[in-house]
């Protein structure tokens, strides 16, 4: 199993809380790609840890579906499924344009800026063939309107949903043809905000995910 060559030492009082994102880490990014077995002997040389805090953060993993088990036989990072995506996706455009509702009023030039400079992170990712990197300036793109919100239970469900979502984005951001639609999408709805539209950027960014989905749907690996 190519495990990552570099990784750190963690520490020993905050190992078991370590173990898990780091994991969740390499599986949301790519690292330990679709398909992958799992030895937890080995990741925890890797990691430099007791293969206990490993077994345990492979079974959360598996409980949130990133992890899957044939019993006595092998632990493996579960597929991607892209059927999860006509479930999430439509979710997202509801729970983002709410999220923008709320926080329009409190959007600044200087949060217009972080978005464009966001979407132009995310521009030069695609173009770089640097998935991960778009993977992550997407989501901070949408990070700018969701943070400010204030509706704390609305920002807890988003960010719950973000763990799949993104395994999904590495499968859509894998086309630099539809990355770069959606770099156009973002743009017009910095557009609208800065025109101070809130319905016209609602409209676009919920329409932003669906015409993402059913991109997605009809060319997955681009």
């Amino acid at each position: 199993m190519p495990v990552p060559e570099f990784a750190p030492t963690l520490q020993r009082p905050i190992l078991r809380e370590s173990v898990y994102p780091q994991l969740r880490d390499w599986i949301v990014l790519g690292v330990l790609e679709p398909g992958e077995q799992l030895r937890d002997q080995q990741l925890a040389e890797r990691l430099s840890v007791s293969s206990t805090p490993v077994r345990e953060a492979l079974r959360r993993l598996e409980d949130e579906g990133l992890v899957e088990t044939a019993k006595n036989r092998w632990t493996r990072v579960r597929p991607v499924d892209l059927d999860e995506a006509e479930q999430i996706y439509p979710i997202r455009a509801v729970l983002d344009s709410m999220a923008l509702k709320f926080s329009f009023p409190h959007l600044s030039k200087a949060s217009l800026r972080a978005m464009r400079e966001a979407n132009a992170r995310l521009k030069a990712a695609l173009k770089k063939g640097d998935i991960p990197g778009a993977v992550e300036a997407d989501s901070a793109f949408h990070d700018v309107y969701v943070r400010p919100c204030g509706n704390l239970e609305l920002i807890e469900i988003i960010q719950g949903f973000r763990v799949k979502h993104h395994r999904l984005e590495l499968a859509y951001f894998g086309s630099l043809k539809l990355g770069l639609v959606s770099v156009e999408e973002h743009a017009g709805i910095i557009e609208a905000g800065v025109a101070g539209d809130v319905r016209q950027a609602e409209r676009r960014l919920y329409r932003h995910f669906q015409d993402a989905l059913a991109r997605l749907k009809i060319e997955p690996q681009g």
